[in-house]
């Protein structure tokens, strides 16, 4: 496999307006969410090619053996050579198929190709995920003398101006905090000639689609720009066709869902019953050993949380309210087993890769099937299966 160069043409994470902390109800029909895992099993695949056999740089290629790469995924496979020729990708591939590393390595054979002039600038909608994407680019990018800097709401922004005073190849950044660093002209968007969009279809919508279009109007030097998501929204394809150019689509079809491995049941919470009496005596089951629960307010998350304290049930929460330290904190209590039950707003339905969720629990509706489907994500992964309960007031 060849790459062939070409000559290139010359606040918060999330910003809400301040109210009463309550949602619209729910306009999903319940009967939709309920589902039998499928027994069948994914056919193996054989790549056309392996990533020693690539003309990558021998240090890329040194670090990529080190993590485990050794064929590429199928988002993998079909975005390499054109996202490091500095084509424009709009890439969709189910969670988990290595969306990741289908831009950070081209960036890095960039980078390693062109260190003077490349500039990177990868936005995401929340914390938890430009972490761990921040993690991944210093697996890929290992002893190669590129600096990444991840810049996020919840943290110290008098760090964030520090660590600015020195030169970034790659910025990491959710939206919120990458304008407030621009605004006070400790960064210029003018820098950057690559961008990427992870998670896309969230960053396109309602909640992030001002500060996004605020950023691509300082991107004076933008002249690569990949988008990479799970899914996306009919209704946002002409405002993808505004920003990319001719790009290379890329639609990896799962012929097994992440949702396929999961069993999704309802129940229904009868007049006069106490939801979180039904909750409780739901996880007091045994097999309930890591569970993650969703509530779309912040407030019925700490109320939840603490009635599970409460009742000897050891959680703890993750949503927009908590400083990034404990959020952190949180999650790696839950990933380590000291906490039985995370209770979460959909902030931590993306991106967290946590091992073993045996349960996921809505004990609200979420507003949209796409955050359905991101939500139940969390368990049957990695080829297991999972399960899944709504509850139904």
């Amino acid at each position: 496999m060849k790459f062939i160069k070409k000559q290139k043409s010359s606040s918060s994470n999330f910003r809400r307006k301040k109210g009463n902390n309550r949602r619209a109800p729910s306009t999903l029909n319940p009967e939709l969410l309920v589902r039998k895992a499928t027994a069948h099993k994914e056919e193996a695949r054989t790549p056309a090619w392996n990533y020693e056999a690539t003309e990558l740089h021998p240090l890329l290629k040194r670090n990529l053996s080190k993590r485990g790469y050794t064929h590429p995924t199928p988002i993998q496979e079909q975005c390499l050579q054109p996202a490091t020729q500095g084509r424009d990708i709009l890439g969709i591939a189910g969670t988990g198929t290595g969306k990741t590393a289908a831009f950070l390595i081209p960036i890095v054979q960039q980078l390693l190709e062109n260190p003077k002039t490349t500039r990177a600038l990868i936005i995401i909608p929340t914390r938890e995920l430009a972490l761990q994407v921040t993690e991944e680019f210093d697996m890929v990018a290992a002893q190669l003398n590129f600096r990444a800097s991840c810049f996020i709401g919840g943290r110290s922004i008098s760090s964030d101006l520090a660590r600015l005073k020195q030169p970034n190849h790659v910025v990491i950044a959710t939206p919120g905090r990458l304008l407030d660093l621009n605004n006070q002209r400790a960064l210029s968007l003018g820098q950057f000639n690559t961008l990427v969009l992870d998670e896309f279809d969230r960053m396109l919508d309602m909640g992030f689609l001002q500060d996004v279009k605020k950023i691509l109007k300082g991107l004076t030097s933008r002249k690569q720009t990949m988008f990479f998501s799970a899914t996306m929204d009919k209704k946002q394809r002409a405002l993808i066709n505004d920003i990319l150019t001719n790009p290379v689509e890329i639609m990896i079809e799962q012929r097994i869902a992440a949702s396929d491995r999961v069993d999704q049941e309802l129940i229904k919470v009868q007049p006069g019953r106490n939801k979180f009496d039904m909750l409780l005596q739901l996880i007091q089951n045994n097999d309930f050993s890591r569970v993650m629960i969703f509530a779309e307010t912040k407030r019925v998350v700490n109320q939840v949380s603490k009635k599970l304290g409460q009742s000897g049930v050891r959680s703890d929460v993750i949503h927009g309210n908590k400083s990034q330290s404990y959020r952190q904190n949180a999650l790696k209590m839950f990933s380590s087993g000291k906490v039985q039950v995370l209770v979460a707003t959909d902030v931590a339905a993306r991106g967290l890769d946590v091992s073993d969720v045996s349960h996921v629990i809505n004990y609200q509706m979420p507003q949209t099937m796409d955050s359905y489907i991101h939500r139940i994500g969390r368990t049957g992964r990695a080829g297991k299966h999972g399960r899944a309960f709504t509850f139904v007031d």
